[in-house]
């Protein structure tokens, strides 16, 4: 019994040393690891204070375009001084200056920068956002000609024009490829991207695709097709008329003009009175006739019976 019980002391102290050591061991770890992330914090503290650091303007909350700059959606932060973006305003006054708007949108924490604000007048206006060789021209659209409204600013379109043909088919080309979408009706915010109809899309283009745009806005029907704007593939587009959809090719045909008898012309007579040309009496048939057409005249010719010349 004696012996029983001094196995099981044993078999008890060698399970506490075990659990002892461990305690130890995970003990050590996490000392080292606090103690290497203590020494990093350091370390990166002692980098930013060596680095020299200034002021800034920056957006406190999302700024659309054509919201005001205020006090409540701008603060200073600190910036590395040797990173400044160029066009940051140092104080929040100077970024205030003369109630000027977002005209393009700012996410929270970015640089308030000059090129994406008013100037001293605060008016959010498009043709800030036109480059000065590109042109801001606009067309009707609908429903179905608007890709049902899922296009909004800030996308790439290509656009269709289809129009009537002289012998009365259709022919669909393109226009404009790879356009940007300026603005849908009045509203030009990027961030709001829910599907709506409009009526009226604004689009960048340069001097060239503007004549051409406006010139198709009134020979046919103007249709957007929303494209990828990873794609930058332009050119390999040719027109499309009935006859590329297969089947029958319909079409109208010229009303043919009314037909007439040929008109008489006179022999060529040697000099001298000449007598007036006598009517011609078309000659009637006495038996079965088939009547030829030859382009806009025709004929008639006897049939003779079957076995009779």
């Amino acid at each position: 019994m004696g012996s029983i019980d001094g196995v099981g002391i044993a078999e008890m102290n060698r399970r506490n040393i075990i659990v002892l050591a461990s305690a130890a061991v995970i003990a050590l770890l996490a000392v080292f690891l606090v103690n290497a992330w203590f020494s990093g914090v350091e370390k990166r503290q002692t980098q930013t204070a060596a680095r020299p650091m200034t002021k800034v303007v920056v957006a406190s909350q999302g700024l659309s375009f054509g919201t005001q700059l205020t006090n409540t959606n701008v603060r200073l932060a600190d910036w590395p001084q040797a990173s400044v973006p160029t066009g940051a305003f140092r104080t929040i006054p100077d970024a205030l200056r003369g109630d000027r708007v977002a005209l393009r949108p700012i996410e929270v924490g970015e640089p308030v920068l000059a090129e994406r604000v008013s100037g001293p007048d605060g008016h959010a206006s498009i043709a800030s956002n036109i480059p000065g060789d590109m042109r801001a021209v606009s067309i009707s659209v609908s429903a179905v000609t608007g890709v049902g409204g899922f296009v909004t600013p800030g996308d790439v379109v290509d656009i269709f024009l289809t129009r009537d043909l002289n012998d009365g088919g259709k022919i669909t080309s393109v226009v404009l490829e790879n356009v940007q979408v300026l603005a849908l009706d009045q509203r030009a915010d990027e961030k709001k991207a829910e599907p709506k109809v409009s009526k009226t899309a604004t689009f960048l283009t340069n001097l060239d695709g503007a004549q051409k745009l406006v010139l198709a806005s009134h020979l046919g029907t103007l249709s957007l097709a929303l494209r990828n704007v990873e794609n930058q593939t332009v050119g390999a587009a040719k027109a499309v008329t009935a006859r590329d959809l297969g089947g029958p090719y319909i079409a109208s045909r010229p009303a043919a003009p009314m037909r007439s008898q040929p008109a008489y012309v006179a022999p060529a007579v040697a000099a001298g009175p000449v007598a007036p040309p006598r009517a011609i009496v078309p000659r009637v048939p006495s038996g079965p006739s088939m009547t030829i057409y030859r382009g806009v005249t025709d004929a008639q010719y006897e049939v003779p019976r079957y076995g009779v010349r």
